[in-house]
């Protein structure tokens, strides 16, 4: 295809959108990949890619494999859900949550979201749901922003408390956490949250420019 083999010289964009979640979401080819943006960083298939491998990695990429359930609070492009399926082979149940259907739109047209099997999308908004949840996860992502900004109720108490009640024995949190707009407060409020016997909890940093990945993991 041309428009790839230009993308290692110069970014070739092949759709763009408006969003009310996420200013504008663009499909780019960018060398030689296909990638998702919103007006400030990366959504799917680039550094974000790259954020969330470094922290399957941590965790373990044969641990990962035999996790049954999966809860994805935060769809985009469908980045985690191709880590989890073609690089680390799991095929347990993932239940993707997404508040903006156009960007699932986007993940369904050009970046083969609905070729997944054992994967529900539910487009909701992430707090409701796992508010109303009544299942136990094996692992949970948190990949949750609105272009480059994270929303408040990720650190709020009962959104947090909800995310407890989600986690069976021996689960897995990975969070990806973006150090813009002077969160590191709200972090610590996160982290701190998980500071009992029964959690083991891992900050990860340096993880691209501006990330830190928290690893949580319910012991007991």
């Amino acid at each position: 295809m041309i428009k790839r083999l230009f993308s290692y010289l110069i970014p070739i964009k092949v759709f763009e959108t408006p969003s009310n979640t996420s200013s504008n979401l663009e499909v780019t080819w960018n060398n030689g990949k296909l990638v998702l943006d919103s007006k400030h960083t990366n959504y799917s298939h680039g550094s974000l890619e790259k954020v969330l491998e470094k922290g399957m990695q941590h965790i373990g990429y044969s641990t990962l494999k035999n996790v049954q359930s999966t809860l994805l609070l935060g769809v985009a492009g469908g980045s985690a859900i191709n880590l989890l399926r073609n690089k680390i082979h799991n095929n347990g149940i993932i239940i993707g949550v997404d508040i903006d259907p156009k960007v699932i739109d986007i993940a369904t047209t050009y970046f083969n979201l609905g070729n997944y099997q054992n994967f529900e999308i539910v487009i909701q908004d992430a707090q409701i749901f796992i508010a109303q949840n009544n299942h136990k996860f094996d692992f949970v992502i948190l990949d949750i922003f609105e272009d480059d900004v994270m929303p408040s109720f990720l650190f709020e108490s009962n959104f947090i408390e909800n995310i407890k009640q989600s986690m069976a024995n021996n689960s897995w949190i990975l969070f990806n956490f973006m150090l813009l707009n002077d969160v590191e407060s709200k972090l610590h409020k996160f982290t701190t949250a998980f500071q009992t016997k029964d959690y083991k909890v891992t900050t990860l940093v340096n993880v691209e420019t501006f990330n830190k990945l928290i690893v949580v993991n319910k012991i007991s």
